[in-house]
């Protein structure tokens, strides 16, 4: 029951969040307009990002763009799921892979329903902005923490195990 959570509700939860976010962004802002959330840290501010992760290749042929930013996430989505539902991974990794998986299926909704990735969150400090973010993509970040932990959680454990062969 817990892998059926993690491979159908956690990934639905993050692209109904994502999406709904993002339809709020889209129907409530015009493109490039940005409200203060906390001043002098966090606005709301409409970004349309064609490309990756802070807009690398944006600029790059419509080829090469649907190449990286379609064809290659919907394989990584097919692949997720498998090891979500075929694998005995840890739990720690099981959570990133829904994580991820429903990161990713909410920024593709994007890309093939508008050919862009709608972004709102913008953090700041002074004049140093960090690239614009969405919920998708928290979600994502979260999952690269989580897979960083998980490594050396297990590393610590393959550590302790060889510790007790050894005596």
């Amino acid at each position: 029951m817990k892998k059926w959570f993690l491979v159908i509700i956690v990934p639905l939860a993050i692209i109904i969040i994502d999406q709904w976010s993002k339809y709020m962004v889209d129907t409530r802002f015009y493109v490039g307009e940005s409200v203060p959330v906390i001043k002098g840290f966090f606005n709301l501010t409409y970004v349309r990002n064609s490309g990756a992760a802070f807009g690398f290749g944006g600029e790059y042929s419509n080829w090469f763009r649907y190449t990286m930013f379609r064809a290659l996430p919907v394989g990584a989505c097919i692949w997720l799921a498998w090891m979500l539902i075929k694998t005995k991974s840890p739990l720690l990794l099981n959570i990133a892979y829904s994580l991820i998986l429903g990161g990713a299926i909410g920024n593709l909704i994007d890309r093939f329903r508008l050919d862009y990735v709608v972004d709102m969150f913008d953090f700041y400090y002074g004049k140093n902005h960090f690239a614009t973010f969405n919920v998708a993509d928290s979600a994502i970040t979260v999952a690269a923490g989580l897979v960083i932990i998980d490594f050396f959680v297990q590393r610590k454990n393959e550590k302790e195990q060889l510790a007790q062969e050894s005596s």
